[in-house]
């Protein structure tokens, strides 16, 4: 039998808290779990620094991925399964692509991808296509399939709904991290009724539709992202742990451009503070080769990065105040003066972090990024968009919600050793007690 259509002997399942059981049939899925590209993502964890707020979010991008797997499995053996205008011939290209769609995740990935000016979707897409044991499970399937798996994921490929699926504004990858997010974090804001949503996808030419009589879970899905990003992902004490460790990163660098000796040679940083970085070098970076240099780094010579390592190693954060750049740039520059008569480096003490999302969107041609709406499916069979029908949805459609803060340690500003009248004019500035 031709590889893409092996079956197990006997299924397999992974216990799973959100979706009970993930469910393995296929001999390619199970092969592309088994490599060890996929194996490292046990070692990323989904959210970076959340679990310095909320102490159960330890998942990884490794649960994260198989649960996306699950979602589309359902969708495609369930759901879509018989259905004139879904292919089935795309069953096995969903599925792994579904699997492998996080592959090229870093550690702590959005504060690296910042940093060193790196993105994850092309690093999957390179592990896809490179020499990896990824792309020797995919070849097995066809010489082209690994390029289409990576195009699924680039979302360049041809079949527009085999993209949908796994990327749209009501896709896979949302409904499985909101629900595993909430989970893991203890929050009770990004529940809702998958169920019922995948009982009223249908497939149409270019992308998944819900049926009218699903709007309301729909409606249910979206508030539950809104709320999941302003209490959960964007949360002040995650945020501030990120500015830390972003900084620590930027100092490392720094030390290294300026010919700084570090008694521990970063081997693994290398590429990365040279900018090259191939994808050998990617694939060694985990987060607990990033620990290990952050409790190294704390017995360096130099004191800022020794500062920085220490605050992010025991969770001694920094504090914030409500910030809005447009109006207190005069503040702002008042204060980095004030930081440096003080002491303390304003690059690297002093920051303004901003938090932004847009929790649905309706598509306007010709806009930056343009999102494809969520169509309801009527019962006259005409499409229409979703915030044309949904009060609540329509109450939120195309409205950016940004959020600004300004970062400070304050325990620094409060000891008054040295520099006593300058940290207390600082902490006059900034409201402090």
């Amino acid at each position: 039998m031709e590889y893409s259509k092996q079956k197990l002997h006997e299924e397999k399942v992974f216990k799973d808290p959100v979706h009970r059981y993930v469910h393995v049939r296929d001999q390619v899925i199970w092969d592309l779990i088994g490599t060890k590209e996929f194996q490292r993502l046990r070692r990323i964890r989904q959210l970076g620094t959340t679990y310095l707020t909320f102490h159960g979010a330890e998942h990884s991008r490794f649960n994260h991925s198989l649960g996306v797997y699950e979602i589309i499995r359902r969708i495609v053996d369930d759901v879509f399964n018989g259905r004139p205008e879904w292919n089935q011939e795309e069953r096995l290209l969903s599925l792994c692509a579904a699997l492998l769609h996080d592959l090229g995740h870093g550690p702590f990935s959005h504060s690296f991808e910042k940093v060193f000016h790196l993105d994850h979707e092309e690093f999957t897409q390179s592990i896809i296509l490179g020499n990896t044991e990824v792309n020797a499970v995919l070849k097995r399937v066809a010489a082209d399939f690994p390029k289409k798996v990576a195009e699924v994921i680039g979302k360049t490929y041809e079949d527009k709904l085999v993209v949908s699926l796994i990327s749209s504004q009501i896709d896979a990858d949302r409904m499985d991290y909101l629900q595993r997010d909430a989970y893991f974090t203890g929050v009770s804001y990004g529940h809702f009724d998958m169920e019922r949503i995948l009982r009223v996808m249908r497939p149409r030419e270019d992308q998944v539709v819900i049926k009218q009589s699903g709007m309301h879970a729909v409606e249910d899905y979206i508030m539950s992202r809104y709320q999941m990003y302003w209490q959960v992902y964007f949360h002040p004490v995650t945020r501030s742990a990120e500015v830390i460790l972003t900084k620590i990163l930027h100092r490392a660098k720094q030390l290294f451009e300026e010919g700084y000796a570090f008694k521990q040679e970063p081997i693994h940083f290398y590429s990365l503070f040279d900018g090259e970085v191939t994808l050998e070098d990617y694939l060694k970076l985990d987060e607990a080769i990033i620990m290990y240099y952050f409790q190294i780094w704390q017995d360096e010579d130099d004191e800022l990065l020794v500062d920085l390592c220490q605050r992010f190693m025991n969770r001694n954060l920094f504090k914030y105040v409500e910030f809005d750049p447009a109006k207190e740039y005069k503040k702002h520059s008042e204060l980095e003066g004030l930081f440096r008569k003080a002491g303390m480096d304003p690059d690297y003490y002093l920051v303004v972090d901003s938090s932004s999302d847009l929790p649905y969107d309706f598509y306007r041609p010709g806009e930056e990024e343009e999102r494809l709406p969520i169509h309801l499916l009527m019962r006259n069979n005409d499409l229409r968009e979703l915030s044309r029908e949904s009060d609540i949805v329509d109450a939120i459609s195309g409205k950016r919600r940004t959020d600004h803060k300004l970062y400070f340690p304050s325990d620094l500003l409060y000891d008054e050793t040295s520099k006593k009248n300058i940290k207390r004019q600082i902490r006059k500035i900034l409201e402090l007690p």
